[in-house]
Parts: C-alpha cells; sequence; structure tokens
C-alpha cells in the first residue's frame, strides 16, 4: 500500500479520462483494487487504484485512482439521474395511458349512445304500430257499436 496524498479535484480525474461511479478497470486493462491511505493528509481513507500501478508502486501517473467515497457520491448521482429520466418516462406513459383510455371511453360512449338511440327509434316505431292498430280496433268497436245500436 502506497501513501497518497492527493487532493479530491486530482484524484477524480484519470490520466486517459474521467472514472465516473465506481472504476471496474483501469484504462490499462488492469483491474482495481480497494486500498487504504497511510498518507498524513487522508489517514484511513479508501480509495480504488489501478493492480498494475500499485503492483509497480507508482505514483503521480496516469492510472486509475478515485476515493471510494467519492466514487459513491458519483453512482448516487447516477442513479438519482436515471430515477429522474424513469420518473419522467413513467409521467409521459401515465399520459398516453390517459389519452388512450378516454378515446376508447369516447368512442365506447358513442356506441352505446348509438345502440340506446337505435333501440329507442324502433321502440317508437313499434308504438307507432300498436297505436295505429288500436286507434283502427277502436274505430271499428265505434262504427260497429253504432250500427248496432
Amino acid at each position: 500500500m502506497s501513501n497518497v496524498s492527493s487532493n479530491s479535484t486530482e484524484s477524480s480525474l484519470q490520466g486517459r479520462g474521467r472514472a465516473i461511479g465506481v472504476p471496474k478497470r483501469c484504462w490499462c486493462g488492469e483491474g482495481i483494487i480497494s486500498l487504504i491511505s497511510k498518507s498524513d493528509s487522508n489517514p484511513y481513507r479508501r480509495y480504488y487504484r489501478c493492480q498494475f500501478a500499485v503492483a509497480n508502486k507508482l505514483r503521480n501517473d496516469e492510472h486509475t485512482f478515485k476515493w471510494v467515497d467519492e466514487a459513491f457520491v458519483n453512482e448516487i448521482d447516477t442513479l438519482n439521474a436515471k430515477n429522474a429520466d424513469l420518473e419522467k418516462q413513467l409521467k409521459e406513459i401515465r399520459t398516453e395511458r390517459f389519452e388512450f383510455e378516454k378515446m376508447v371511453y369516447e368512442k365506447m360512449e358513442k356506441e352505446i349512445f348509438e345502440k340506446v338511440e337505435d333501440g329507442l327509434s324502433e321502440a317508437k316505431a313499434s308504438h307507432k304500430k300498436i297505436m295505429i292498430v288500436l286507434v283502427f280496433f277502436c274505430m271499428i268497436m265505434i262504427g260497429l257499436t253504432k250500427l248496432l245500436g
């Protein structure tokens, strides 16, 4: 383990690009290990380091180095951003679903009203026929009572 003294801006930068979140591999292809700092400026602070750089005791190189707490904050920020995106997508899906359901209900309502109107039209036609038959029957009855009476 090496004595590491670095401020947080230097620690979050890599020579070959910025490592976001918990690093898995160094740019050189080596794995990452977790170590504990023994420096006076950061005693017992955990950090991630390239296995190659640790094995060769390299210092101030371009291999991956990142404080664990900063990596976790990056991970949390990334998860918060993903969560916000998912909430936005969910809101859009709910809006689309609401619009779809509204369209379906309006179509169903229209079909139901058409069927009710058709039923009422048939009932009115049937009612008219019955009324005509009854009026005709009443006229016959009145005529028969005058003829017989």
